[in-house]
């Protein structure tokens, strides 16, 4: 009896250790605010009048775009566009507020000692001062990952990263305990993140940017290493739109706590290669009201034909494309377009105090139809002139940019292959 009674404690302990292991690996996922620049939320808050005023010389056709570098893709700009997601590097944890760019797959953020790196004004990262920090050596299979890897004297894996605007950030490719501020109140903590400790960062960036969270396909990528934990390498976003109240936030979401279902979700195939960082899809053309506007005027249209990035706050279409549909514009509106406003360039922008009522404009993509209100599609670059949010371009890169993707809940799956979008109002996610 004895010996049976020891042979069942033992069965139970096995079990229960069993069950443990299993829920303890068990994560459903996570949601994390992202703020704008502007929200009182944000360490660079600053008054509303200063932005409208700091921009009234930025058409959105001036914002500078360059064509596409071999490497990880996206303009690295700061302005109202911008996205920004708090996360905590280290033991003890520094807050990071890094711009978040599915364009891109690094994780990054300066680093000291920082002497050849653009003046930041909230406190660097010290590797020093942390308890978990570690450098990757060189012989890491991590190290094989990152563009322009170097080997330093002591073996540790330095890094050379680059983005399509000339911005580049150099340093040692490291290993960090992260913690996430998730929505609901609790901390989610993440051991053994990858990130680049930059030491040495030039370019478009200024005293406000503290780094970037690269949410490409790449395997660096967070939406890559957090879906090893958290239910696969899946992630939703819901951005809140350009002309909103500062203070209100969207919502990234990572793992399962990204899934979403019901009525009005449509959903196109992912066109971009097993680990490539762009999520290319297939646009097939926009409609104005009722008039179809093709993406290719010989109506062969190419899988893959635009990325959606939200790091680039402006659409960009092919400029054929792009003149039709303002065409098309002011026949559907009943305002007279601004025409002598140095400011505004060739932008088509109208005088009013509100938004305009229409027309609603919806993408075409293959297999999904996503309609695009008035509050997606025109913003305002100054008080009381509204502007289209579009631009053309020669290059043949074409971006389905922030300002477009705004109150649609985006689900990008990468282990299924698909992007799905759903109308919602971010401000209440």
């Amino acid at each position: 009896m004895a010996n049976i009674l020891c042979f069942n404690l033992c069965l139970f302990a096995l079990y229960m250790l069993l069950y443990l292991t299993t829920f303890e690996a068990y994560n459903p996922g996570f949601s994390v605010q992202l703020i704008r620049k502007n929200s009182s939320y944000s360490p660079f808050s600053i008054s509303n009048h200063f932005h409208k005023h700091k921009h009234r010389h930025l058409p959105f056709s001036r914002v500078p775009k360059k064509p596409l570098a071999s490497g990880p893709v996206t303009r690295v700009i700061s302005n109202n566009g911008d996205f920004l997601m708090k996360l905590s590097l280290g033991s003890p944890p520094v807050e990071i507020y890094g711009l978040i760019d599915t364009g891109s797959d690094l994780v990054w953020t300066q680093c000291i000692p920082c002497n050849n790196c653009y003046k930041q004004k909230n406190p660097m990262f010290e590797p020093q001062r942390s308890e978990t920090y570690s450098s990757i050596p060189c012989d890491s299979e991590e190290c094989n990952l990152v563009p322009g890897q170097t080997c330093s004297p002591q073996k540790l894996c330095g890094y050379s990263y680059g983005y399509a605007d000339s911005s580049v950030t150099q340093g040692v490719l490291s290993r960090e305990t992260t913690t996430f501020s998730s929505t609901n109140g609790d901390s989610t903590v993440v051991e053994g993140i990858v990130f680049g400790c930059g030491h040495k960062n030039t370019g478009t960036f200024n005293e406000n940017d503290m780094g970037i969270i690269g949410l490409g396909g790449g395997p660096l990528s967070l939406v890559s290493q957090v879906g090893a934990k958290y239910g696969g390498r899946r992630f939703s976003q819901c951005l809140v739109p350009f002309h909103t109240d500062p203070n209100s936030s969207g919502t990234i979401s990572f793992g399962e706590a990204s899934d979403f279902s019901g009525e009005g979700v449509v959903t196109t195939p992912l066109v971009s290669a097993e680990g490539q960082t762009l999520y290319l899809v297939t646009l097939k053309g926009i409609s104005v009201g009722d008039k179809f506007v093709p993406f290719d005027c010989s109506n062969e249209i190419s899988k893959g034909n635009i990325m959606i990035d939200s790091g680039t706050p402006a659409t960009y279409l092919p400029q054929e494309v792009y003149d039709q549909l303002v065409e098309e514009l002011k026949m559907q509106i009943n305002l007279r377009p601004i025409l002598d406003d140095p400011d505004l360039g060739t932008q088509l922008c109208y005088k009013s105090e509100t938004n305009l009522e229409g027309p609603i404009l919806t993408a075409h993509f293959d297999g999904a139809d996503v309609q695009l209100m008035p509050i997606q599609t025109f913003i305002s670059p100054k008080d009381g002139v509204f502007c289209f949010a579009m631009a053309g371009a020669n290059d043949g890169e074409y971006i389905f940019g922030n300002f477009a993707q705004a109150n649609i809940l985006i689900g990008f799956d990468l282990d299924k292959r698909t992007v799905s979008f759903k109308p919602a109002d971010c401000t209440k996610q």
